[in-house]
């Protein structure tokens, strides 16, 4: 794959389209989304409930119990399973239906205690009114992740991860933003093969999360299962590590490759222990990205307000938005929402939203890190 990281603000001509052409991006949207599972995924929106179980669940032992599971959690429109398990991610499916179907609409309400706006209402050129030059932004971020002394992690130890998620379901057709839920991940460190990723705990059941779909001898660290010492190997310097990123990260027909890209780098920030370098690079890569900019006023899934940094794929009217805790430096959250009506929800709808509340690093998977 060449390495790039130019993006394509095209959009697709929406003159003319009428309802056969959105039923038929809607009917692409169905057979590439799983359904909905009860295992939230930070934000892993986009992939049908089976799939995910697949992915999760110990097909020897449990395959049964969690089909009855699945359906339960379907009925109750739970959240997905984690993204770092496939983190091209199942690059955004839902915005595959946007471009085709969108409509006249209004703001909805996007969780019980959260705005569904995620830019609270203000227009995107209001909301830039405070912005500062995004490199210098990320420059400060890079700075603090230098000096965070984090400490290597071993390849028998797991990567633990503690938080608050939400996330939409398209089963109905039209986005439906589900509650809050807490969230428990242990990330196997493992080099090599591995059948085991890690454990998931939710709603008061742990599970184990298997290798990916059609890895019969077991996932390899890499994009898809960021191990500290694959990040660790990473290149430093951050053109070519945006480059090497770039080349990683699949294309695909439903979304921008950079706005791809700089997902990738989010669920990195988001769901690893980083080796200090390795950070600091990442957030001078991301800001190479075309179309990142800085996000005064983001906040997380639990509304805690910091240091925004966005990118929005024109193509098919979502944003990303990344938060900073404005002190430290420390990633918060993100979230990402519809930027314009459409079909399947109302500017501002959101799509997923995380909060991170602790990163720690255990001996056993399962097992909660000492407080």
């Amino acid at each position: 794959m060449t390495a790039t990281t130019g993006t394509d603000h095209g959009r697709d001509d929406r003159d003319g389209r009428d309802d056969r052409h959105g039923r038929d991006d809607r009917a692409e949207l169905a057979r590439r989304l799983p359904p909905a599972t009860g295992f939230a995924l930070p934000p892993g929106r986009h992939e049908h409930h089976r799939e995910r179980l697949m992915n999760l669940i110990d097909h020897d032992t449990a395959a049964a119990r969690e089909r009855t599971a699945a359906r339960e959690r379907t009925a109750n429109r739970g959240p997905a399973r984690p993204r770092l398990l496939r983190p091209s991610f199942l690059a955004p499916a839902i915005t595959l239906a946007l471009a085709g179907v969108l409509v006249a609409g209004y703001s909805v309400r996007g969780g019980p205690d959260l705005p569904v706006r995620a830019d609270g209402g203000a227009p995107a050129s209001d909301r830039a009114g405070n912005a500062q030059p995004v490199a210098l932004v990320l420059d400060r971020i890079s700075d603090a992740a230098a000096r965070s002394g984090e400490e290597p992690v071993g390849d028998d130890q797991f990567v633990y991860v503690r938080s608050q998620v939400q996330a939409s379901d398209l089963t109905s057709g039209k986005l439906v933003t589900g509650p809050l839920a807490e969230r428990e991940i242990w990330y196997a460190q493992k080099p090599g093969p591995q059948k085991k990723l890690g454990y998931i705990r939710q709603d008061g059941e742990t599970l184990p999360i298997n290798a990916e779909l059609g890895d019969t001898d077991g996932t390899r660290e890499g994009l898809h299962r960021p191990t500290y010492r694959w990040l660790a190997a990473l290149p430093t310097d951050p053109r070519r590590l945006l480059d090497h990123l770039t080349a990683l990260t699949p294309k695909d027909e439903g979304q921008e490759h950079a706005q791809a890209v700089f997902e990738n780098i989010g669920h990195l920030i988001g769901e690893t222990v980083l080796p200090p370098e390795t950070a600091a690079a990442l957030y001078k890569a991301a800001a190479l990205i075309p179309g990142v900019t800085e996000a005064p006023g983001a906040v997380d899934a639990l509304g805690r307000h910091g240091v925004g940094i966005a990118r929005e794929d024109t193509r098919f009217s979502t944003r990303s938005e990344w938060v900073f805790d404005p002190e430290g430096l420390a990633f918060l959250g993100s979230r990402t929402f519809l930027t314009e009506d459409t079909g399947i929800g109302a500017k501002g709808t959101l799509l997923d939203a995380e909060a991170v509340l602790k990163r720690a690093v255990v001996d056993k998977g399962g097992v909660r890190p000492q407080d």
